[in-house]
């Protein structure tokens, strides 16, 4: 039987950390603040940004949450993230995802300052983080890479398999697992028969959302699993992309879902946010 990953106790920690840094702030006179941009009324994403809100004032960061009805128009959202660009006071801006349908996705991230880009979307960050700059990274990934660093995961000259090719995930996770010197296999839709490229992986992350697509006979014996899926069955209750009982019983290590990667997607925010207060990205006057 393998071990649990415990997110949530790592995360713990990591706050831990990141409060006396926001203090240091603090006392030098910087407010670190982090301001969420939702639009219309999702119970889902609305318990998620109380999650963050509650989060950010644990550890002394200004959390402010600026609500917009789901009729927005794109130029008033844009707008508004336009008057965060220019507030000083403001160090990190999020738009809460999904947004509806009406809504451009792609311009309203790329129109954050990538200075305050705290989700790592913006395509400056994905620049940096492909070659291997300075720069603010994607939570989630940065989050799997910060828990394979605390239960001292070797990546250096493994063969990390990662399942998704997203934006948010999938593709920064292969570049921070190459970045790591991990060899890196990136499987998709139209992989055919992902599981023979999984089977050979010291280290899987599946980032796909469907519901138990990573099987016991997936995983090589004493590999790591990373499970970045997250799903709710009929009942309401939460899952993973990986059957977790099933895999516990080969692999080394295995994420739970809930419990493993959600809470450090947090805490890789915060720390973004107190990044974002004490450093630039660039030594460019102008990163756009």
């Amino acid at each position: 039987m393998g071990d649990i990953i415990d997110g949530k106790a790592t995360s713990k920690r990591i706050r831990q950390q990141l409060k006396p840094r926001a203090d240091a702030l603090r006392a030098a006179g910087v407010v670190p603040r982090l301001d969420v941009v939702v639009v219309g009324d999702d119970p889902a994403s609305a318990i998620y940004v109380r999650k963050k809100a509650k989060a950010a004032a644990k550890v002394g960061i200004d959390g402010r949450t600026h609500t917009m009805d789901a009729s927005v128009t794109q130029g008033d959202l844009l707008a508004r993230i336009a008057t965060l660009n220019a507030d000083p006071g403001c160090h990190g801006i999020l738009v809460q995802l999904p947004l509806p349908s009406h809504i451009h996705t792609n311009s309203v991230l790329f129109s954050i300052d990538p200075r305050k880009d705290v989700d790592g979307f913006h395509f400056i960050n994905a620049g940096h983080l492909a070659t291997d700059q300075v720069g603010l990274k994607a939570c989630t990934p940065k989050g799997v890479m910060r828990l394979l660093d605390e239960y001292n995961v070797e990546t250096r000259g493994k063969h990390a398999v990662v399942v998704g090719r997203s934006r948010v995930v999938g593709r920064p996770m292969g570049a921070m697992l190459l970045a790591a010197d991990a060899t890196v296999t990136i499987c998709h839709r139209h992989t055919p028969d992902t599981s023979q490229y999984a089977r050979t992986a010291d280290i899987v992350v599946s980032a796909t959302g469907i519901a138990g697509l990573v099987t016991k006979d997936w995983i090589k014996p004493g590999a790591v699993v990373i499970d970045v899926g997250i799903s709710r069955r009929p009942d309401g209750t939460l899952c993973g992309d990986v059957r977790f009982d099933e895999v516990m019983q080969v692999a080394a290590l295995v994420t739970p879902v809930p419990g493993g990667i959600g809470p450090m997607t947090i805490a890789m925010l915060l720390e973004n946010t107190l990044e974002a207060a004490t450093t630039v990205l660039t030594d460019e006057p102008d990163p756009l």
